[in-house]
């Protein structure tokens, strides 16, 4: 059993800086993704950031593109999400990821329970 476990989140101001931790449990096979989602009240879930653990490869989605770094640390079975120069509009509950959709298209199969990022201006 998978299992993913997120912290690191909290409430900062407009222009401040966070780091989430993703420590992940149990055998996932292969090579795989891991990666961050976010849901704010009222919108769907998108990608933020994702890396695929066979290449080191990692995407972005455009809104965090130079403010995000996605990282992980093999030995300590943990990703990391480094925020920094927040906006308000990056509030939402913080979710991470693991599974093979960055290569086939499906969705990840294994979800933490998400640790919550408000951003105030």
């Amino acid at each position: 059993q998978v299992r993913l476990v997120e912290s690191g989140g909290g409430s900062v101001q407009a222009g401040g800086a966070l780091r989430l931790s993703c420590v992940a449990s149990g055998n996932i096979y292969g090579p795989y993704c891991m990666g961050w989602f976010r849901q704010a009240p009222g919108k769907e879930r998108e990608g933020v950031a994702r890396i695929y653990t066979g290449s080191g490869s990692t995407a972005y989605v455009d809104s965090v593109k130079g403010r995000f770094t996605i990282s992980q640390d093999n030995a300590k079975r943990t990703l990391y999400l480094q925020m920094n120069s927040l906006k308000p509009e990056d509030s939402a509950m913080y979710y991470c990821a693991a599974g093979s959709w960055c290569y086939d298209g499906t969705s990840p199969r294994y979800w933490g329970q998400g640790t919550q990022v408000t951003v105030s201006s």
